[in-house]
């Protein structure tokens, strides 16, 4: 049986410190098949990963983590992907997880939630906050109940990455695909995943701190 093709998509915003490390992470891990999509970034971030045997692609200007994602996974249909996951260019997410995505995708699943809020050891009280909100949020819109609406590792089989059809660019993306999900009946799963906070990642004005998850619950709350 022929072996499936994974395709790792990684959104980056302004990595340039990290995003080598990260990378040499996902190949270390054993995935080689890597697209790492710049939003626009304003520092050397693509430069540093081009160099790094990936697929490089650059948006022109910054349009947000949903347009880099979307940007990246349809490259990878393009190239043949019968699986795709996804996962954050800053290093918080441990690429070693990634394995026990792919068992259950190879297991008849269409999506792979990775949760941070099954084991939130170590996660900042104000994220996990955000965070519930968001699925409370998710929930009344949308009507399907996950632990982490807002994670940005998942894993997506064939059939998913076909089906999922979502309009929004910036980090309402996330919330979408679980509309997605609802929408076509696809069946999906969570797993606990490893979340690295550091200094670096938590300085972040990008990431989804407070401020910008009641924008994205705002967002949603609008166009729901």
């Amino acid at each position: 049986m022929q072996e499936k093709k994974v395709y790792v998509v990684v959104p980056v915003y302004n990595e340039a410190p990290v995003i080598q490390k990260t990378i040499t992470e996902i190949k270390n891990a054993g995935y080689d098949n890597i697209i790492v999509v710049d939003d626009g970034s304003t520092d050397n971030s693509y430069y540093r990963f081009a160099k790094m045997n990936v697929v490089p692609l650059k948006l022109a200007i910054n349009r947000g983590k949903g347009a880099a994602v979307k940007t990246g996974m349809e490259a990878a249909k393009v190239l043949g992907a019968d699986i795709v996951v996804t996962l954050d260019g800053d290093g918080q997410h441990n690429p070693k997880d990634i394995k026990k995505m792919l068992e259950l995708i190879n297991r008849g699943y269409d999506v792979v939630l990775g949760s941070r809020l099954k084991n939130p050891k170590g996660m900042p009280w104000h994220k996990i906050v955000v965070n519930y909100i968001g699925n409370i949020v998710t929930f009344f819109l949308y009507g399907l109940w996950v632990t982490d609406s807002q994670s940005g590792f998942r894993a997506f089989s064939k059939r998913a990455i076909n089906l999922i059809d979502t309009q929004t660019d910036r980090y309402e993306y996330d919330s979408e695909v679980i509309r997605e999900i609802e929408r076509h009946g696809l069946k999906y799963a969570e797993v606990p995943i490893e979340v690295r906070y550091t200094k670096y990642s938590m300085n972040k004005n990008n990431k989804q701190n407070l401020k910008n998850g009641i924008k994205t619950l705002i967002k949603l709350l609008i166009s729901g």
